[in-house]
């Protein structure tokens, strides 16, 4: 097993290719929030040759997974500016789109939407933060609300490949 501190270092491909499987889901499982499961299907396919064909690996794994298990996925993200206890990844994430600085209106605001949002779906909200801002981030509630439920999932699961897209560039380089 490797140590804690060597997640945080950054990988090239050619180390990633190297690492055992359980190495493998180790430092690639925390790419997708809680779903370490998508690391480990996913590392049968190494040798990679560039962090994109890594990242569509994933995202392949995701995609073809049954819907409960994308359901699984949606949900082991955290609501925005939620009570949940968040990732090291979202913490920072959701500060860096100005959701760590809100007034009570503001939290309120968010709260109305996460609610209303999980009543009608069953599941949070999923945005990619790195790519919006706090006021992006509330359109998306009134855009992505009226969707059907499979819109939804879709939606949330390619927001999903987004952030994952960021979490794997921040690890590892071609």
């Amino acid at each position: 097993m490797m140590r804690h501190d060597t997640i945080k270092k950054r990988f090239s491909k050619a180390d990633l290719n190297h690492l055992t499987p359980e190495e493998f889901v180790e430092v690639i499982g925390p790419v997708f929030e809680h779903s370490p499961w998508i690391a480990g299907e996913a590392a049968a396919w190494r040798p990679f040759i560039t962090l994109a064909q890594l990242h569509a690996a994933l995202c392949e794994t995701v995609r073809v997974a049954p819907e409960e298990k994308k359901l699984a996925l949606i949900r082991a993200h955290p609501d925005l500016v939620g009570r949940a206890v968040l990732s090291a990844e979202s913490l920072r994430e959701q500060a860096d789109a100005g959701l760590g600085q809100l007034s009570p209106e503001e939290i309120a605001l968010f709260q109305r939407h996460n609610a209303a949002y999980r009543n009608k779906f069953g599941f949070p909200f999923v945005i990619c933060a790195r790519l919006n801002k706090k006021d992006t981030i509330l359109a998306g509630f009134a855009r992505r609300l009226p969707h059907s439920r499979e819109e939804e999932i879709a939606a949330a699961v390619e927001e999903i490949y987004k952030i994952a897209w960021f979490r794997l560039r921040d690890l590892a380089h071609d």
